[in-house]
């Protein structure tokens, strides 16, 4: 970048910095979406809460039901020999 585009375009730096911050930020939260051991985890976690009876079966099914969708998901796209 050139000494006359920086200097015209520092107003804008805020905004870069923002989007910036937005994609790490969005980079990291899907990240953690299809993280294998973080889905197990919630998967044993609600086993854990159906043995407790903290939620209705309709509840945990369809908590199930979502992370398994993550989880199929998350092997469709994984590299083979990875994941």
């Amino acid at each position: 970048m050139g000494l006359i585009t920086g200097l015209l375009t520092l107003p804008l730096a805020p905004v870069r910095g923002t989007v910036w911050l937005a994609q790490i930020i969005q980079q990291h939260a899907e990240n953690q979406l299809y993280d294998e051991p973080a889905i197990m985890a919630a998967l044993a976690e609600l086993e854990s809460a159906r043995e407790q009876g903290i939620y209705s079966d309709e509840e945990i099914e369809e908590a199930e039901d979502a992370l398994l969708q993550r989880l199929i998901e998350l092997r469709s796209v994984a590299p083979e020999g990875h994941g």
